[in-house]
């Protein structure tokens, strides 16, 4: 039997392979290409030309297509290229991340498709899954976003990660509370801003802020409250500057609205030695250690009385408990191992398989 594989990744073409801020998916596109590159593997990355991978870089659109977020038309060409790509040449899995289009694709593959599943599951997205629950394998990055569909056709849960060694681990801080993602309502970065308010402590808020709802949402729940002294707002930053947002902060303060199936920026504050309080929703239970990494919270006075707690956890042991959860190198594993179980339950190789 091979060792190695013929490997397609399709990655969203809205970002460049890694990002230079703001792109969780494409941070774990890019660990996993390079890291499988690293395994001996032979693969092959779509994304868009200005992407920078050990893979090989097959692209259709020389930039990101972010100014198109959400039209179909660059999404389509990007995967329908992929796919006649992947016909050509002659794959041994292609391992989908862009969702709808690549599991659409999927359906009529030769080549076994394996889908991660970066979305949530709702009243909308839901029915193009039920429709589509054997076009493809999928794999959950949560057991929790597993639990939300789970007639789809898994395989073995992997999670996410991060880069762990490009985040320096301050083990004294610098007495800010902080709080970084996208500034949308689901995020809920106004009762980070309360809880602060609360506690008489200086709160950092940084993150990307897109036009239209969320613009709305940040001039009435944030901008009245940033005076720059206690409450500061820093806009979207490099993902240097977040290093060192993240290593400096007593706590990083994640008060999500919705059931995010993951949180990485999660894990990026625990790899800083920040520990995390975050509401009980979606996968935060799987992602933080209480009493190690953070706590996990019911109430936004829980929240509240929380905080303290968490900024006088171990940062050393925080970073330790997240690196032995989530490495690059376990991330990797488990992706290796699910291939090679397609591969069996599809007849590529003759061995028995239990799908999970």
């Amino acid at each position: 039997m091979r060792d190695k594989l013929k490997i397609a990744l399709l990655a969203p073409v809205w970002i460049r392979i890694p990002p230079e801020s703001y792109g969780g998916i494409e941070i774990v596109v890019s660990l996993l290409a390079d890291g499988l590159v690293d395994r001996g593997h032979d693969v092959t990355l779509f994304a868009s030309g200005d992407s920078i991978t050990r893979a090989k870089l097959v692209s259709v659109y020389d930039k990101p297509q972010k100014d198109r977020i959400g039209w179909v038309l660059p999404d389509i060409f990007h995967a329908a290229s992929a796919f006649d790509y992947c016909r050509r040449e002659g794959f041994d899995i292609i391992h989908d991340h862009m969702g709808f289009s690549g599991v659409a694709l999927g359906l009529g593959s030769a080549t076994p498709v394996l889908s991660t599943l970066h979305g949530e599951f709702n009243e909308l997205t839901r029915p193009f899954y039920e429709r589509f629950k054997d076009a493809v394998y999928y794999n959950a990055i949560s057991e929790y976003q597993k639990r939300c569909a789970p007639e789809l056709r898994y395989v073995n849960t992997v999670y996410n990660a991060i880069d762990f060694g490009s985040y320096p681990v301050q083990t004294k801080k610098s007495g800010y509370l902080l709080a970084l993602s996208r500034l949308s309502p689901s995020k809920g970065a106004h009762l980070a801003i309360q809880a602060a308010k609360k506690l008489n402590r200086r709160l950092i808020i940084a993150g990307k802020l897109d036009a239209g709802d969320d613009t709305a949402y940040f001039e009435k729940m944030i901008e009245p409250y940033v005076d720059d002294r206690q409450i500061c707002f820093l806009g979207e930053v490099s993902e240097e500057r977040k290093r060192e947002l993240m290593a400096g902060a007593d706590c990083f303060v994640f008060p999500i609205q919705w059931d995010e199936p993951f949180g990485l920026v999660m894990l990026e504050a625990m790899a800083a030695g920040t520990p995390v309080v975050a509401f009980n929703r979606g996968a935060a239970s799987e992602v933080i250690a209480p009493g190690l990494s953070g706590y996990i919270v019911e109430t936004f006075d829980e929240m509240v009385g929380m905080i303290d707690a968490a900024a006088g956890l171990d940062p050393l042991a925080c970073r330790q408990w997240a690196e032995s959860q989530f490495s690059i190198g376990r991330m990797i594993d488990g992706y290796i191992d699910n291939y090679w179980h397609i591969l069996r339950a599809e007849g590529r190789i003759a061995q028995p398989l239990t799908l999970a």
